[in-house]
């Protein structure tokens, strides 16, 4: 009997040791879940990117380049086809985080917006950001965007989280590792900015971070001074901003609303220039542009749209009085006009394109990383493994 009671003792001590050791993290990260479900035959596969802001007192370069560079990073979304041809659905979303004007209680993280097609709420939230202080804690943000965000379940889709700043990855309550398992568990890929040197982000564990979340580890110069290209095509392009403009179609509650931020955002966009501008109208006549919430036009082309259902204090002044199928013809000759002029900015648009780059070979600025470069490369690479391509041409 003492026999027993001894060996029974000796079980429950090595099971107590056991239980208080705390195991390694793993080195390598783990792989996407492979049960996450393939998106339904006949349904758009998606583009989700989801972009992390450090926005702490050392970080305004930072935030300069996110509101120079948006339209471009825009553009290059539009070119996205999914393995079928099809242009894949895009959305967006911002945080800012490390901000000592955000509460304490939430790790100085701010959701600015949830996913959204409508780029203009994109802009303007962007544009009213400014920075403070700051205690930046990495897995903090990570880990609320995972949490807040309707991320998709198919595992077809490209779902990406870009994180930029300039602070140890590893401050904060909340691991960084923990939060890029949930992001592996997610089919979420974590792409990290270091606002720095490449070596000190690597020391600093932006790397490891990016390892982890089966993403790209890349570095910027945030306080490099922006150079945009201006071009003998720019004044063209913005002149035809005007025309677009005027074929959309506001309804709604909030049609005029939204109506008057379109235009904000144009004015938010001309502040860093014409080369900046031109961009803006060139992201606006593509394919990632839409505003089916509060434009006739846009709403129009959904298959579920009947005109008859709005209300008719809900219609734009000059429709009221409309009968249903005049109203119909109003918003066909509008959609007509603007896909003459979306076709009339892709010309100047090509080449555009081709005198930049031109412009780009001579200057030798392809060496100068910012924002912008460190997306669209990993948008870029990111894609094709999920079988998307990119047209050359908007």
């Amino acid at each position: 009997m003492k026999k027993l009671v001894q060996t029974v003792s000796l079980i429950l001590l090595c099971g107590l040791i056991s239980c208080a050791q705390t195991p390694e993290e793993p080195t390598v990260a783990p792989q996407p879940d492979p049960a996450v479900a393939p998106a339904p035959p006949g349904k758009k596969k998606k583009i989700k990117l989801a972009i992390l802001l450090d926005t702490s007192g050392s970080m305004s370069g930072l935030l300069e380049q996110a509101k120079n560079q948006l339209w471009k990073i825009v553009n290059q979304l539009a070119k996205a086809k999914d393995d079928q041809g099809e242009d894949p659905e895009i959305e967006l979303a911002l945080y800012q985080y490390g901000n000592d004007g955000l509460s304490i209680t939430n790790g100085y993280v701010q959701q600015i917006s949830g996913f959204t097609s409508e780029l203009d709420e994109i802009s303007e939230q962007l544009f009213a950001l400014t920075t403070n202080g700051g205690s930046e804690y990495c897995g903090t943000v990570i880990k609320t965007s995972l949490q807040e965000l309707q991320w998709s379940d198919s595992q077809e889709d490209l779902q990406l989280i870009f994180i930029a700043g300039n602070e140890p990855f590893t401050q904060g309550e909340i691991s960084y590792y923990s939060a890029c398992s949930m992001a592996n568990e997610q089919s979420v890929v974590i792409n990290t900015i270091f606002c720095g040197e490449y070596q000190q982000g690597i020391q600093t564990y932006w790397k490891d971070g990016a390892d982890r979340g089966n993403g790209k580890y890349l570095n910027i110069d945030h306080d490099a001074q922006i150079v945009h290209i201006n071009t003998p095509y720019d004044t063209s392009i913005t002149a035809l901003n005007s025309q677009l403009n005027n074929t959309y179609v506001p309804y709604g509650a909030q049609g005029a609303i939204k109506k008057q931020k379109q235009l904000s955002q144009d004015a938010n966009a001309q502040s860093y220039g014409s080369a900046n501008t031109a961009k803006r109208v060139i992201s606006k006549a593509g394919k990632v542009y839409k505003n089916k919430y509060w434009d006739l036009v846009d709403a129009a082309d959904e298959k579920d749209f009947e005109i008859k259902n709005v209300p008719t204090q809900e219609l734009p002044e000059q429709m009221r009085t409309m009968t249903d199928e005049q109203k119909k013809a109003y918003i066909t000759q509008q959609k007509q006009e603007r896909l003459a002029v979306k076709q009339r900015i892709k010309q100047l648009s090509s080449k555009r394109e081709e005198y930049v780059q031109n412009e780009k070979a001579k200057r030798a600025e392809g060496d100068v990383n910012q924002l912008d470069d460190a997306i669209i490369e990993a948008i870029v690479d990111q894609a094709m493994e999920k079988s998307f391509s990119f047209e050359k041409d908007q």
